[in-house]
């Protein structure tokens, strides 16, 4: 028998797993490396997006702005024109007729145009007032004058009123000297609201000068001094009944005797009050109110 031949049999390699090991490790480096860089890059882009945006709405509003801004300069100007015109059609209707001038003042108030304000804060390198150069200066230099008549007025009774005058008083006093003078060359009707209009051109003076309502009385008060709560009850009552006695506000107010008598004699250290002592209890008069 032949010798028998020992056969070597080589293992059989086990396949290397590198398919699956890339396979595995390939969308975990996608993961960790691609996808945060591509989310950066939408984040930038909307930043981008959002500050273009931005700009263009910033350039849009201030394009409306300008034309607006035009459109309304033009309006202005036409108005302006208008109302100079109107204002120079009418000037001897505004001046001589009252109730014509109050309702023209109060339109052109109504629509921002304030005389009396204009005046004061317009700048003084701007020549006039607004007023003047819409109105022309007759209209404006009417309240400025009436303003020193009233003045002169509010001067000469403050001795007898303490300087609290009512407004119809003023006009019925400046109607009297324009007929004792002959009309003084102007023959001008003057409106309790002209009067109004003219003691407000007075503010910027600082000159004390104001219009207060007592009641239902419209009052020039030309001192600085301001009335209080009671003082101001007081003549009050006394529009009402004429006089006034510490019993008539003990009973009507509810106030103590102590109380009514100290507010009397404030008034009266003021000049607001005239006191009679002919006949029974004391009674007080306001000049003002005569």
């Amino acid at each position: 028998m032949g010798q028998s031949r020992a056969v070597m049999h080589r293992p059989i390699a086990q396949p290397r797993r590198y398919y699956a090991q890339s396979f595995k490790l390939q969308p975990s480096h996608l993961q960790n490396n691609l996808l945060p860089n591509m989310r950066r890059r939408v984040g930038l882009a909307a930043l981008d997006r959002r500050a273009q945006d931005s700009q263009t709405r910033s350039s849009h509003g201030a394009t409306l702005r300008r034309t607006h801004q035009s459109e309304l300069t033009t309006q202005l100007s036409v108005f302006q024109a208008a109302l100079s015109t109107f204002s120079t059609q009418y000037s001897s209707e505004i001046r001589q007729n009252p109730k014509f001038r109050s309702e023209f003042a109060r339109m052109c108030t109504t629509i921002g145009i304030d005389p009396l304000a204009a005046s004061s804060n317009r700048p003084k390198e701007k020549g006039g007032s607004i007023w003047s150069e819409l109105l022309g200066t007759q209209v404006n230099d009417f309240y400025f004058e009436l303003a020193v008549k009233i003045v002169e007025v509010c001067r000469d009774t403050r001795s007898k009123n303490g300087g609290l005058i009512s407004v119809s008083e003023v006009q019925s006093t400046l109607l009297k000297k324009d007929q004792s003078t002959g009309g003084g060359g102007t023959g001008l009707q003057i409106s309790e609201d002209d009067i109004i209009r003219s003691v407000e051109c007075l503010k910027p003076l600082g000159s004390g000068f104001e219009v207060i309502k007592i009641g239902k009385t419209n009052m020039i008060r030309s001192v600085p001094k301001e009335l209080n709560r009671d003082q101001a009850k007081v003549l009050e009552v006394i529009q009402v009944l004429g006089f006034v006695t510490i019993g008539v506000l003990v009973d009507n107010l509810g106030w103590i005797a102590p109380r009514a008598q100290a507010v009397v004699d404030d008034l009266m250290a003021e000049a607001y009050l005239w006191v009679d002592e002919q006949e029974g209890e004391t009674s007080y008069w306001a000049p003002c109110s005569l």
